[in-house]
């Protein structure tokens, strides 16, 4: 397995660089699954997207303009997820508006698509669903308009103490955006205390 070294890279026209280029997006995600249809049909169901290829094993499904954002393979000696295994945690997806994050919210509760998880981060007001394979899914928007406004949250005390963030009633703020309370209102994280990853909620960090 390689490692990152010191040494200094260079470009095709063999100038130094301090760092590796960097892509300009994130593609998509793969996921492998033993129940192909039921996850194919979740996603679409979750994400409100469109399937422009199924062959019945490899599913691409579009929900924006990619060609497609998430894939799922239904590879053969698939073995179910294990909670406690190393590698990806969650994939997030964003929503420009907390009107958009919580109509998303109100039809994926009427299909009995229901969040593990809400909370208010300070950068991002978010909800943590599972898929049917056990995978975690982030739904959020952004707090802060710009980048300058959550690296400055993120370098406060209150973030400093309890960078988990604070837990929200979805239903809560779906009456609070009919009732016309200002969005920046709602999205503004109160202060409560210390808190770390011990104190995250079951099923979002499994235990043995």
């Amino acid at each position: 397995m390689s490692t990152p070294s010191d040494a200094t890279s260079t470009d095709l026209n063999g100038n130094s660089h301090p760092k590796v280029v960097s892509p300009y997006k994130l593609a998509h995600v793969v996921l492998r699954t033993s129940q192909y249809k039921t996850m194919l049909g979740f996603y679409r169901t979750f994400l409100g997207a469109s399937v422009p290829f199924d062959n019945g094993e490899l599913g691409f499904l579009r929900y924006d303009d990619e060609h497609h954002r998430i894939a799922i393979a239904g590879l053969p000696n698939t073995e179910p997820k294990h909670p406690l295994s190393s590698g990806l945690w969650h994939i997030a997806f964003t929503f420009r508006t907390l009107e958009d994050l919580l109509t998303a919210y109100t039809q994926r509760k009427a299909h009995g698509i229901l969040p593990k998880w809400c909370v208010n981060h300070g950068p991002t007001t978010s909800m943590y669903y599972l898929d049917p394979d056990g995978n975690q899914i982030e739904t959020q928007i952004d707090n802060f308009e710009g980048l300058e406004g959550a690296d400055a949250y993120m370098r406060s005390h209150s973030f400093e103490e309890n960078p988990i963030g604070v837990d929200f009633d979805p239903d809560e703020l779906v009456e609070m955006l009919k009732k016309g309370v200002d969005e920046d209102v709602i999205k503004r994280r109160i202060d409560a205390g210390p808190r770390d990853l011990k104190d995250l909620p079951a099923g979002i960090v499994p235990v043995a």
